[in-house]
């Protein structure tokens, strides 16, 4: 599968203040996946961001990064109220899948022990993996996995888990290089997300966020 990359207005885990400036700057690129982190910015600013992005012909994306059952529901009502399509991360609670699934938002939970901003994820790959099966049988379709936020070995955790789950997979945080790049399209999960790296200019240093969003479009784009 042709990964596509979803592009997160945050930085370190938490949304940008000049996030709708510096999507307007972006949106003529030829990314149709953009969000960001729940925490950051005012529920009406977020509602902005996102407003602004679905009028640009985006596919929308909130994650979540709160982890105890009431703050991820508000996360949910908030990705509900913004008008969010997708929803990622949470800890997975019935109460948010049932929220979600009722008001027509996708829904895809972190897998394994996620804790800690900027999130760590625990459990060996079997324990993850089986956690992703458990969590399809309640319904669940797609998920975001925090590879490399893992303890120990995040690529090797990445291809077991696009080998042995059957479900949209988001690779999500720390792709901060070509060569990871080059490890998702070997690996080939429906997504992966990034968003420090473009604010670190970790693919032009002397360029701009544009200038770094376009270098990593247009080397997808050649592969």
């Amino acid at each position: 599968m042709r990964p596509e990359i979803i592009i997160m207005l945050t930085h370190n885990d938490v949304t940008v203040p000049n996030a709708l400036e510096i999507f307007e700057e972006c949106k003529d690129l030829d990314v149709k996946l953009w969000g960001f982190k729940n925490v950051g910015l005012p529920k009406d600013q977020m509602k902005q961001v996102a407003s602004a992005m679905k009028a640009a012909g985006k596919t929308t994306y909130l994650e979540v990064v709160t982890y105890d059952e009431a703050s991820c529901l508000d996360g949910a009502q908030t990705a509900i109220d913004c008008g969010f399509d997708v929803l990622c991360g949470t800890i997975y609670y019935e109460s948010v899948h049932k929220l979600l699934n009722e008001a027509g938002v996708k829904y895809m939970p972190f897998v394994g022990k996620v804790s800690g901003s900027p999130s760590i994820l625990e459990g060996t790959n079997e324990e993850i993996i089986a956690n992703a099966h458990e969590l399809m049988a309640k319904g669940i379709k797609g998920f975001d996995i925090l590879a490399y936020r893992h303890v120990v070995d995040g690529e090797k955790l990445a291809r077991e888990f696009c080998a042995a789950v059957d479900a949209e997979i988001c690779i999500a945080g720390s792709i901060s290089n070509y060569n990871r790049i080059d490890i998702m399209f070997d690996i080939g999960p429906a997504t992966f997300t990034m968003g420090s790296a473009l604010f670190t200019k970790n693919f032009v240093k002397d360029g701009s966020f544009r200038d770094n969003l376009k270098a990593v479009v247009d080397y997808m784009a050649a592969k």
